[in-house]
């Protein structure tokens, strides 16, 4: 697939500078070619733009003063947006091919579109209600009285469980599992016993889920994952958490039951939360950070340790060991510092 600088840019906006030529494929600063388009928009490659080789340069308007007239560049004031539609261009979502095959198998009562594909394997359970366009790949296994909207692509070896609600244009990866029990138990004196899990797992329009992630159903409320939110690999959202519009979550994250984390956030990789507290909204948590109560004030939030030499860690750790006693022997000091100033002062007087 091909397309001339000018035809991308009566599609996608942005502003043509330099010859209209035809590009084949989008590529990385550092090894695009003549018939490649390529971006920048982070300064720190700057130096790369130097010797490109790229066919097209998608830039901000902040470099504009530093073309090269003879080259040729696309315009945009955000390059990495403009970057991701191109992309989208080249490469668009695949589109379902209509139909059930001979091997899936399908419940009693259920309701699917016309214009779905369910593809081979797949299990699909009583009075499911799946809307137009879906994709369902091979594998897949989709509980009793569960709803899909419009337009939901659920990837090989996805599983729904009973009752749940996809909204339209859910994208779920391979391997996750949507509506699992939470883990609630009881403690019974010698034994746990186990809470059941009623309620459901609502996903609302224009959510992604990455691969292997789980989301549990609700204990009696619903686990509920806002309109737009976007969910990486191998996260973890228990019981009756929710998760606000536009919210985005990287990998190996772990959310505890309860709780609410709000719209606009971002949550980086491996950060962990306690169950039962609130996150408010446009907040930002770094990587490997432990969230141990409320946030109620917007702001970016880390509590990892910087990277270190392993002997500069060991050094490190032995001192940590022996907070507390040098935290009162300072104590201990500032008590008799202030002795010694009392005769002071009351000369003074």
């Amino acid at each position: 697939m091909a397309y001339t600088l000018s035809h991308i840019v009566a599609r996608l906006g942005g502003a043509l500078e330099g010859a209209d030529r035809m590009v084949e494929r989008l590529a990385p600063l550092d090894v695009a070619g003549p018939t490649d388009i390529t971006f920048l928009s982070n300064p720190k490659y700057r130096k790369q733009l130097d010797s490109c080789a790229a066919g097209a340069v998608i830039v901000s308007p902040k470099l504009a003063a530093e073309l090269d007239p003879a080259r040729s560049w696309i315009v945009v004031d955000d390059p990495y947006l403009y970057f991701a539609k191109v992309a989208t261009l080249f490469h668009p979502p695949a589109q379902p091919q209509p139909g059930l095959h001979a091997t899936a198998v399908v419940g009693e009562g259920s309701v699917i579109a016309a214009s779905t594909e369910v593809r081979e394997h797949v299990s699909i359970g009583r009075d499911v209600v799946i809307g137009e366009r879906c994709i369902l790949h091979p594998g897949v296994v989709i509980g009793d009285g569960t709803v899909l909207g419009d337009d939901v692509v659920l990837y090989p070896n996805v599983s729904v469980y009973h009752g749940c609600l996809l909204g339209n244009r859910v994208a779920v990866h391979s391997g996750s599992v949507i509506g699992a029990d939470g883990f609630g138990l009881a403690w019974a004196k010698d034994h746990w016993f186990k809470i059941p899990q009623t309620g459901r797992v609502i996903i609302e329009d224009d959510v992604e889920v990455g691969a292997n992630t789980t989301i549990d159903r609700g204990a009696l409320a619903d686990t509920i994952i806002r309109r737009g939110a976007k969910i990486d690999n191998l996260v973890q959202i228990a019981h009756n958490v929710q998760i606000g519009e536009h919210t985005a979550i990287a990998g190996c994250v772990g959310i505890a039951g309860s709780t609410r984390i709000g719209a606009h956030c971002t949550v980086g990789g491996a950060a962990m939360f306690v169950g039962h507290i609130e996150v408010a909204d446009k907040t930002h948590i770094g990587g490997g950070t432990l969230v141990s109560k409320s946030i109620r004030q917007p702001d970016t939030y880390a509590s990892s340790y910087p990277l270190q030499t392993m002997k500069e860690w060991l050094g490190n750790a032995v001192h940590v060991r022996h907070l507390d006693d040098l935290a009162k022997r300072i104590k201990q000091l500032e008590r008799e510092i202030g002795k010694l100033k009392e005769p002071e002062d009351n000369a003074n007087d």
